[in-house]
């Protein structure tokens, strides 16, 4: 797919990850970018249109799938981390990562691909994460969720073939990003996020491994899950 002359609709465009994207499509030609977010009044970047939108809310779904009705790229980049536990926490707090990854994500997907579809076909990139295949204390709501967005992904991306529709799993470690203030780990930048994704679909690829860490996670799952989670002293 050509970035340029695209029509690209991103969600979670006031910060982080998302900010990036919508940078990224307008340097490399989009005739138009929807920047999304659930207060449009923080989204600061010239040269879009800025729309409301919650993607756990279905009636705000619908109305930009009914706005943004020439979208051929959709980035579902918005998301939470609640850093619930999956055992002690509120149900509701750990039913919010659900909500918004799985859920959320999902009804994006089927509300954006016939306006693909329609337009010719396109691309649509779910951006996952390293923790789709493992977890750590405090992140057993977000994991479980994005686990559950990973397979939906891998779903959804077989029944959109025949309808022209590429779809794309990104997956990533820790960015420098809001979300992961605090984090004192390895952190990449997180226009390094973009850069790689919007390389991929412009390759047409089915998934984008972005940093090492990523990398090595995944190619953990076909060993021993013991020996992989010894190294966090479990």
């Amino acid at each position: 797919m050509d970035i340029a002359g695209s029509v690209a609709l991103v969600t979670g465009s006031n910060r982080g990850i998302g900010r990036r994207f919508v940078t990224q499509l307008l340097e490399r030609g989009a005739a138009k970018v929807y920047a999304t977010a659930r207060r449009p009044e923080l989204v600061d970047i010239e040269g879009v249109e800025v729309l409301p939108l919650d993607i756990t809310d279905q009636a705000s779904v619908t109305a930009a799938a009914e706005r943004a009705g020439d979208v051929t790229l959709l980035i579902n980049n918005a998301g939470i981390a609640t850093q619930s536990s999956l055992l002690t926490d509120d149900l509701e707090t750990v039913r919010r990562e659900m909500d918004t990854h799985f859920w959320g994500n999902l009804s994006m997907v089927r509300a954006f691909a016939p306006v693909i579809e329609r337009n010719g076909g396109g691309t649509i990139v779910n951006v996952l994460s390293a923790l789709s295949w493992f977890a750590y204390p405090g992140s057993g709501g977000y994991a479980a969720a994005k686990a559950a967005e990973w397979n939906m992904t891998n779903a959804v991306r077989l029944e959109l073939v025949p309808r022209g529709v590429t779809v794309q799993g990104l997956h990533l470690g820790a960015a420098d990003t809001d979300i992961m203030a605090g984090y004192e780990g390895q952190m990449i930048d997180p226009m390094e996020v973009a850069i790689a994704s919007l390389d991929g679909v412009q390759r047409d690829a089915a998934e984008v491994v972005v940093d090492e860490w990523s990398a090595l996670v995944k190619a953990s799952l076909a060993a021993d899950p013991a020996a992989f989670y010894a190294q966090f002293g479990i």
